[in-house]
């Protein structure tokens, strides 16, 4: 388990030397990263702006309790709140920037195969209205995963202790699978291989997926590292997908 987990840091590991090795490469994954980033960037201070009127709006059950219960309540129902924008907002950052940036990160995705992974001869030429088309369903399906993932860890967030312990290490395993779903799409994708196949390959390796996926997300939260980390993610990434479908086939 713990080898499995350090191979898929180590993948990590190789996205970044990759693009550093190529800073063209580094610059091409950030120029969509930045224009993703302003946005959510800008949604998370209008909602840290209004935090307290929401937690208040979630929790009117606390508007008679004493001032010490009512605040505690309402701090955690921010933090739950906040942790749920953050992890929706991150797979959302992804889907948002693979979109805007489908050619940019096709490029990525495509020079680390075809140069650094021995190319893929079965390759399907896929055009950037297909890429965006398919790259909007799965950013659906995964950010609909997401929400659903969400009000049961909201509601676990009032919980004493274990709200703001045990449950922020749960969603960051959670939201790291789905966002590992989201930076293996590209290679999968060039071989015609479909999403509920994507899952399934990385499910099997759960381990080495979350170690590639784990550091990711918590790259991700810290303020602009994502300019850096994603693109060297979805080299790690598309490493990740190479090797899991070699080892599938062999």
């Amino acid at each position: 388990m713990l080898r499995d987990f350090s191979t898929g840091v180590k993948l990590l590991g190789q996205g970044f030397a990759l693009v550093f090795r190529s800073p063209k490469l580094l610059l091409i994954g950030a120029i969509p990263a930045l224009l993703t980033t302003v946005l959510l960037i800008g949604g998370l201070v209008g909602l840290a702006m209004w935090i307290d009127g929401i937690a208040a709006w979630v929790t009117p059950f606390a508007d008679d309790w004493n001032d010490g219960p009512r605040t505690a309540i309402r701090f955690a129902a921010g933090f739950s709140i906040i942790g749920a924008f953050v992890a929706i907002g991150l797979l959302l950052f992804t889907a948002i920037t693979l979109i805007i940036g489908g050619p940019f990160y096709e490029h990525i995705a495509e020079t680390v195969e075809d140069t650094h992974l021995g190319g893929v001869p079965e390759a399907e030429q896929v055009t950037w209205l297909r890429s965006a088309a398919v790259g909007v369903r799965d950013a659906v399906l995964l950010v609909g995963l997401a929400i659903l993932c969400a009000i049961p860890l909201f509601a676990a967030g009032f919980i004493p202790v274990v709200g703001q312990t045990v449950v922020p290490v749960i969603a960051v395993l959670v939201n790291a699978t789905l966002l590992s779903i989201e930076l293996t799409a590209i290679p999968f994708t060039r071989r015609g291989l479909k999403l509920d196949v994507r899952r399934r390959t990385l499910r099997k390796r759960r381990a080495v997926t979350l170690g590639f996926a784990v550091p990711v997300y918590l790259l991700c939260l810290v303020p602009l590292a994502a300019l850096v980390v994603l693109p060297a993610a979805m080299a790690g990434g598309t490493v990740l997908a190479h090797r899991l479908l070699h080892d599938q086939v062999g």
